[in-house]
Order: structure tokens, then sequence, then C-alpha cells
């Protein structure tokens, strides 16, 4: 039977964790048949500041994830977060390119990379392009402009981002690890992917993807994204938090922070301490919601994952504190089928596997780019759209 495998993987700050999956022919439903995990070495913030150490990780992870399948990787999704993934929107313009002014899809890529050129900081790496809005003539087009007719066409899109020295370290530590990257996914809409409903998506939400050293959030609306932000806070801060004010170990103190560790001093103590720094937490994402225009105007709230995501009492302080709905984030019922993950840790490679077998977005950016084989077909397209 034809079958398609699929590789995920996502190097945090903690753990290292491979996911493969396989879809049959006829099958749109994912099955996972290998996922490896291994302590992070070597990354900051999802940042590699080590490489000989990051590919260990990587290769150990990998090596785990093909044992469980009985297969060997050659290819993979990356799955990107850490402190340099950022949303930026831009406005660009084309003219059309036919004679009878009839707007083609060349026209159309033509304006979306005229907004890409607009944005500011070229030390940025376009991850994901999302079209917003499109206007043509100065007026308004609702829904795809591709088939009318007029002039000059105007477009508006939101670009998911990365400082560019951060994805070419994370890319060439899986390619010196032995595996091919295929295309890229920013770790929060990764998550996203596999645990929101389109419900949650139309009406409204933000998904918190809480990791060791950063909190990477992604705002839907409509249907689509509407924004995407890191926090330099996680949950390895509320670790250290325990151990300064225990004046225990790191180790214990982590213990402590799960549950599997009990302290002599009161619960009480302990729960101050964790809601302190979930506070500070919530303030970040509080000023972003404000930013944007959405402070309490979330209609589906706020739901968590990641590894941070188990501390007792999160959603409540989150209602609390944001003034939204709150839930823990679990697979959604279109993935969560013939899975065996649980621990919202994983989803972020899971949601890398799922983004590479049907893209998220329309209009898909995250393949990784081959220079040549762009400029060849939009060379190509161009002298298409000049034949009668």
């Amino acid at each position: 039977m034809a079958r398609t495998i699929l590789t995920g993987i996502d190097i945090g700050t903690s753990h290292t964790r491979v996911v493969i999956v396989e879809y049959k022919k006829g099958d749109n439903e994912p099955t996972l048949i290998g996922a490896g995990i291994s302590l992070s070495a070597g990354v900051r913030k999802g940042y590699i500041v080590n490489s000989k150490l990051a590919i260990e990780s990587v290769h150990d992870a990998v090596s785990q994830a093909e044992k469980q399948a009985g297969i060997k990787v050659k290819k993979a999704s990356l799955s990107v977060g850490g402190i340099g993934l950022s949303t930026d929107t831009a406005i660009g313009t084309a003219t059309s390119t036919r004679v009878d002014n009839t707007i083609t899809e060349l026209d159309v890529e033509r304006t979306m990379r005229a907004c890409e050129e607009a944005l500011k900081d070229r030390n940025k790496k376009v991850i994901h392009r999302i079209p917003l809005a499109y206007k043509l003539d100065s007026k308004p087009v609702l829904g795809d402009p591709v088939g009318m007719k007029g002039k000059k066409l105007e477009g508006r899109a939101l670009f998911i981002t990365c400082l560019s020295q951060h994805v070419e370290r994370l890319v060439e530590t899986v390619t010196n690890a032995g595996i091919e990257v295929t295309s890229i996914i920013a770790s929060p809409v990764a998550a996203a992917t596999v645990i929101l409903s389109e419900k949650e998506k139309i009406a409204g939400s933000m998904l918190a993807h809480i990791g060791a050293e950063t909190v990477g959030t992604v705002v839907y609306e409509n249907g689509n994204i509407l924004s995407l932000s890191m926090i330099q806070l996680g949950s390895a801060d509320i670790t250290n938090d325990i151990a300064l004010g225990l004046k225990t170990s790191l180790e214990e103190a982590e213990g402590i922070k799960v549950g599997t560790v009990i302290s002599s001093l009161p619960k009480k103590k302990i729960d101050e301490i964790i809601e302190a720094r979930l506070t500070d937490i919530f303030e970040l994402i509080e000023k972003h919601l404000k930013k944007i225009g959405r402070s309490a105007l979330l209609p589906a709230g706020i739901i968590f994952t990641g590894g941070g995501s188990n501390l007792a009492n999160l959603t409540q302080l989150a209602k609390r504190d944001l003034k939204l709905p709150s839930r823990i984030g679990f697979l959604n019922e279109k993935y969560d089928g013939k899975m065996k993950l649980k621990d919202s840790a994983w989803f972020c490679a899971y949601g890398s596997c799922i983004c590479e077998h049907s893209s998220p977005f329309p209009d898909d950016e995250s393949r990784v780019p081959e220079p040549d084989g762009a400029f060849r077909d939009t060379f190509m397209g161009f002298l298409k759209q000049l034949l009668p």
C-alpha cells in the first residue's frame, strides 16, 4: 500500500523532539509511527549557541524516532521558534502584465513580492507570507483578484519573520545531522494547527506555547493569523524563582514545580512564587493584546500548550488577569484519532508534520527556498502571461 512518511523536528531550549507520521493512500488521518526526544544542548532561547552540541541532540532524538518507526529519516520539516520570531505587515503594488488588464496569478505574485520588498529589516527572513487584502485601482477586492480587470493591484500582507542568522543556524544544524530540511514552520503556528479548531480561529483566539525560556503566542481572527509574538520568559524562570525562594537545587525546584517532589514548606508559599512569575508573563501577553486592539476581546479565549502548560492554577490565573476564557490545549478531533501524543510539549514537532502535508496558508511561503528554481518558475510564468 502506498504511503507518505513525514518527519517533524522541534529544537527547543530544554528538549529536542522528533515526530514521524504516516499517511496511507486514501487516508487523510496521520498515524504516529515514531517519536524521539533528547536533552537540548547548545541552545538558548531557541537560538543555537553551540552547533556541535545541538547537532548531537538532533541526532540522538532522530535515532530514537527512526528505531521506533523502522525507517531512516532523510528529510524533515523544521519547527522554528525563539526570540527572533515576529510578524510584520507591508503593502506593495504591481501593474497588470496583460494588454487587456486582466489580473493574473503572476500579477498577484508580483504584488506579494513588492510587499516583501517593502519590509524594513533586511536581517529578517520571511518564513510565512499571508495575504490579508487587495485593492484594484484603489477599490477593495473581496476575495481573489485573479480574473478581474484593472491596471494597478495593491496588496497588504502579513509576514511571519525570523532573524536570518537564527534560521540559517537551525537549518545548518539539522543538515549537519544528515537530514534535509524541506520546509520551515513557526512553532506557535505548528502547535495551533493541531490544537485550535476552525471555530476558534474564526471567532478569535490566542494560542500560548510555554517553553523553557520563551512563550510563543499566535492570535487568530476570522480564520487568519492576526499577530505572532515571542516573550522572553518561560517555565525555567519559574524553576529559578522556586530555587531562590526555597534555597534549594534547580533539580528539586523543578520537581516541586511539576508536583513530583513534596516540599516541607507550605504549599501557599510555593503557589505565591509560581503565581508571581505567571503574572509577569500575563502582563506581557496583555501588553501585546492591547497593542493589537484585542485585550479581553477574543471570544474563544487563550489556549495554553507546551511543557510549561501543566502548572496548577494556570487557567484560573489567566482568566483573572487576562479577562478571557482559558483552557489547556489538546489535539483537536481532526488530528487526534491515531495519535498517542498527550503531552502538548510534542505538538510543535507533530504540527510541523501536518503543515508539511497540508499547508495552513493559502499562499505558502514555508518551503525552504531554491533561488534558481524560483527565478526560473517566475520567469517562465511571465513568458506564459505574454502568450495569446
